[in-house]
């Protein structure tokens, strides 16, 4: 028996573009510890140890060590270096997940998401030369523009996803195994209708959560359009229109709906979710005779 129908690759779905791991608190002993020159150091003082045949080097590079990373660890040039080690490895590492959040969608999707993005392209390149004081705008701007596009590369997955469970599910026929189930009640041993009256109650939501999708497939569809629309009016905007400012402005509406729409995508998602438990109170109602109830409980997933 299945009730499946569950949004397919609900577990990949990547959340917000935010990074926890920005947010966790850096140990710059470690840090200290971990530099290339550190590690080259304590070879060589290893080495020499092995040389002279005696345990002097290995207690004078013990003592330099600490004294090393205790002072280096608290210098503040360090940490900034650090701070950048990291804020660039997590950089690189969304860019990775970006280039393979891309690479699982379809042809036509990927081919969209290109399109956007040499439209990016060119707003970067037509505000490029101003001047030096509006360079902080042309970079919130830019920040702004790279966020679209990891929100829009999230929204087009949601959209496949959807379209995907769109076409592996049949609402009329989970409405018509109800009906089934609802005419023969009356003839069926008291434990039989027990059983198929917790059956109608998780094929009733699964035809509730397919029409959610089918409205959330919509949401998600109108949200890459207008992204779509947008942009290409600020490239055209960008022509004629010297003030980064005001584009950032209207890049921050955009990207405040983008985020909107993904947390419903999320919401649809955790309704999900939530078909399990009462899955699992029918399939644990071992205690019934299943050759009793094989003509109701046809395989329903498609």
């Amino acid at each position: 028996m299945s009730y499946g129908g569950g949004f397919p690759g609900q577990s990949g779905f990547p959340k917000g573009s935010g990074s926890d791991s920005g947010q966790k608190e850096i140990n710059f002993i470690k840090e200290a510890f971990k530099v290339q020159y550190n590690w080259i150091a304590l070879a060589g003082m290893g080495a020499l140890a092995l040389v002279s045949a005696s345990a002097l080097p290995l207690i004078v590079a013990g003592g330099l060590e600490l004294m090393y990373l205790a002072t280096v660890s608290q210098n503040s040039r360090f940490q900034r270096l650090v701070r950048s080690w990291k804020l660039s490895e997590e950089q690189k590492a969304k860019e990775r997940s970006l280039r393979d959040l891309v690479r699982s969608l379809p042809a036509d999707m990927q081919g969209r998401y290109t399109n956007l993005a040499s439209v990016c392209s060119s707003i970067r390149n037509n505000y490029s030369q101003l001047s030096a004081t509006s360079q902080i705008f042309v970079q919130q701007m830019d920040s702004r523009l790279q966020g679209l596009m990891n929100g829009y590369a999230r929204l087009l997955l949601a959209a496949w996803q959807q379209r995907q469970y769109l076409k592996t599910s049949d609402a009329d026929a989970i409405k018509k195994e109800i009906a089934q189930l609802q005419q023969h009640m009356n003839n069926d041993p008291p434990k039989v209708q027990e059983i198929n009256k917790r059956r109608i109650e998780i094929l009733t939501k699964r035809v509730e959560k397919y029409q959610k999708i089918v409205e959330n497939r919509q949401v998600v569809d109108a949200q890459c359009s207008a992204v779509e629309d947008v942009l290409q009016l600020v490239r055209d905007q960008s022509i004629t229109m010297r003030d980064p400012q005001q584009v950032s402005d209207q890049l921050a509406n955009l990207v405040h709906d983008v985020e909107q729409t993904e947390q419903t995508v999320q919401q649809v998602e955790a309704i999900f979710s939530s078909l399990t438990p009462d899955m699992e109170g029918i399939l644990q109602s071992g205690d019934f005779d299943t050759t009793s109830t094989s003509p109701q409980r046809s395989k329903i997933g498609n």
